[in-house]
């Protein structure tokens, strides 16, 4: 059974529908700011959606919205899986109650009292299952980086089987977060004054905030209704390094495993590839692992970009984003630019400036931290 995505709903620091996002992408613009939204902390560059940090739920519902409105649907939608995750889920709101009660020195006598139940991870997937008003599977994966890609796939699979008529996919994250901040920063994994994927002056990643969901359903169904395509799934890869808790394997064994899977699975060949929206967080180990993998497997002509310089990264949903630019550039024929990048450290066929063309299959990557591989292949 063909899987196509008939509606994409998206909010990024570039604007707050998909159709904004895009034409700014493409205008090669960045909103990657210095701020300070924790008086705490010093002033970083961060890609955020407005001047105080999102709510998880606001961002969820948004998307969902638009993505349903983008398809041509109207709820109910009893039969609609929903498959939406997010790496940090409500951490924001639980760092929120800590500090209210360290600041009020208490504690409830009954910890049912604490609102806990309402920021458990899967949360977010059961309140945008309520709002559509479903009645069918709901999952709420977390994997990291690697969440958005893995939520579409899980989608596709419910699809394809026959489980679902219709899912919707994706992932929403809300990062900026003191705790997310300090760990990063900790890390040293966090840039001074940009986002530069892939460059020789690259600093590290910028968080930044989103969501990004998309209406999957049977390609026959889609055509029932005279839906508008924006193209069809193909396949995925998706393995595990057991490597290190948070650096990839130096050899990238496992990820060119989970691309190998993912060109298998949709009956493709390395040559067949004519676009990567690569990982490309701009750190150094990432970017560097990841250009040696497509150096590894693919023709030098294939075109690669990373978007992360003009969105940040996003980490649960940041695989969404790219697979929402895949499609883009599959109906449009215009490949998005690897915002920041200025010196490329590596020889590979980097998309520069936006431009026309021929576009048949990408592919998306997605890498997290515990080594988790992620790859989908899409088609026009």
């Amino acid at each position: 059974m063909d899987v196509v995505v008939t509606g994409i709903g998206l909010v990024s620091a570039l604007g707050d529908t998909l159709q904004s996002s895009w034409q700014k992408l493409l205008a090669n613009q960045s909103r990657i700011l210095l701020r300070q939204p924790f008086p705490e902390l010093e002033p970083r560059p961060l890609a955020m959606l407005g001047k105080f940090p999102v709510t998880l739920n606001c961002l969820a519902e948004q998307v969902v919205d638009a993505a349903l409105q983008d398809a041509g649907l109207a709820i109910p939608l009893a039969d609609c899986g929903v498959v939406i995750g997010s790496s940090r889920s409500y951490q924001s709101q639980w760092e929120l109650q800590v500090r209210q009660r360290l600041m009020a020195q208490t504690l409830p006598d009954d910890p049912i009292a604490l609102p806990w139940l309402d920021t458990l991870p899967g949360q977010v997937a059961i309140a945008a299952a309520r709002q559509i008003g479903s009645g069918g599977p709901v999952l709420a994966p977390m994997a990291a980086c690697a969440t958005g890609l893995w939520a579409i796939a899980q989608g596709y699979e419910l699809v394809r089987t026959g489980q679902c008529q219709r899912v919707i996919a994706g992932a929403v994250e809300a990062p900026i977060t003191p705790l997310t901040l300090a760990g990063f920063q900790q890390m040293g994994a966090l840039a001074a004054t940009g986002a530069y994927p892939f460059d020789r002056r690259r600093e590290g990643l910028v968080l930044g905030e989103g969501a990004a969901v998309l209406v999957l359903e049977p390609a026959e169904l889609a055509q029932q209704r005279s839906a508008s395509i924006y193209g069809r799934i193909l396949g995925f890869g998706f393995t595990a390094d057991g490597y290190h808790m948070s650096a990839p394997d130096p050899t990238s064994r496992t990820a060119i495993n989970a691309v190998k899977q993912c060109l298998k699975r949709s009956h493709l060949t390395p040559e067949a590839i004519d676009y990567i929206h690569a990982h490309g967080t701009a750190t150094q180990l990432n970017d560097r692992n990841e250009a040696h993998l497509i150096q590894h497997v693919f023709p030098q002509r294939v075109l690669v970009s990373s978007t992360k310089g003009a969105t940040g990264h996003t980490l649960g949903v940041s695989g969404a984003f790219g697979a929402a630019f895949c499609l883009m550039a599959l109906r449009h024929q215009i490949l998005p630019p690897c915002v920041g990048l200025q010196q490329p450290e590596f020889d590979l066929n980097f998309v520069r400036e936006a431009g026309d063309r021929a576009v048949q299959n990408a592919l998306c990557f997605s890498f997290g931290f515990g080594g988790q591989n992620a790859v989908l292949a899409f088609s026009q």
